[in-house]
């Protein structure tokens, strides 16, 4: 089984094509089990693809103690150094772009080139939506409450006018086949509680590698507006946006292209 040590922890993760070195920092609750995943897209025929469970997920080690984002970022740094990858292109979506921001900050020269999805800084940037706030929540309710949210144009009305669509989008948001798992729902938490700290606002002009900020533009996780912010902060990011939510790279054909091409120095359209 593919696992390293780092640190304190073992870290599974799986490797898949050939090409640039590429680094992918997975979301909330994020988990290589469930397929198809980002293993199963693009990336890996452009790519040398590195993808992992991050601590408290999956099958990596699930430590019960607080977490913190720069904590996260170590453990990229330290996977990247025991498979032998002295520096890689990064993509970061969600959480993982949080984590990537700390990542590119506090270890410069191991990260090539950055693409940054529905993430945000935090601080007076502007933070992601407060998952943290939810854990009360049963599954259903929370996959209901989040859905509206997760993509804007999914309101009650339409909700109402697509109530076969929606039930089917509640099911799969709601699945979670590993729930029962011992450190299943400790882990999750801890995730949370180390997003909910998450702050690189002031630091985000020490970023010198070439940055793609990509969004959804009807994502009420990771704000419009939060992008544009973390656009002006960093020296010379691209910001593009696309015809979707928080789940953008699914929604709108033209994300994962136009990632690949920032990330392997084509010139955009």
């Amino acid at each position: 089984m593919p696992f390293a040590s780092v640190g304190d922890i073992e870290i599974y993760h799986e490797r898949i094509g050939a090409g640039p070195r590429l680094l992918f920092i997975s979301g909330t609750g994020g988990d290589l089990r469930i397929r198809p995943n980002v293993l199963d897209g693009p990336f890996p025929k452009h790519f040398d693809m590195l993808a992992y469970d991050q601590r408290g997920l999956g099958q990596t080690s699930k430590p019960d103690r607080p977490y913190s984002m720069a904590e996260y970022a170590e453990d990229a740094v330290g996977l990247m150094a025991a498979i032998g990858w002295g520096s890689a292109l990064v993509v970061g979506v969600s959480f993982g772009g949080m984590v990537a921001q700390e990542l590119a900050i506090n270890h410069p020269h191991v990260v090539e080139g950055l693409v940054l999805a529905c993430t945000s800084p935090g601080g007076n940037g502007g933070a992601s939506y407060p998952l943290h706030t939810l854990q009360q929540m049963d599954r259903d309710a929370r996959a209901r409450h989040m859905i509206p949210i997760s993509d804007t144009r999914h309101d009650a009305a339409w909700a109402t006018a697509n109530e076969k669509t929606w039930e089917q989008m509640v099911a799969f948001a709601a699945n979670d086949p590993y729930t029962d798992e011992p450190g299943h729902a400790m882990g999750q938490r801890r995730q949370l509680e180390a997003r909910a700290a998450h702050d690189t606002w002031d630091r985000l002009g020490d970023i010198r590698c070439p940055v793609l900020i990509s969004a959804g533009k009807y994502d009420g996780i990771a704000l419009p507006e939060t992008q544009r912010n973390m656009a002006a902060r960093i020296k010379g990011a691209e910001l593009r946006f696309y015809e979707g939510g928080h789940l953008f790279m699914l929604q709108d054909r033209a994300a994962l292209p136009a990632m690949i091409s920032f990330l392997k120095g084509e010139v955009a359209d």
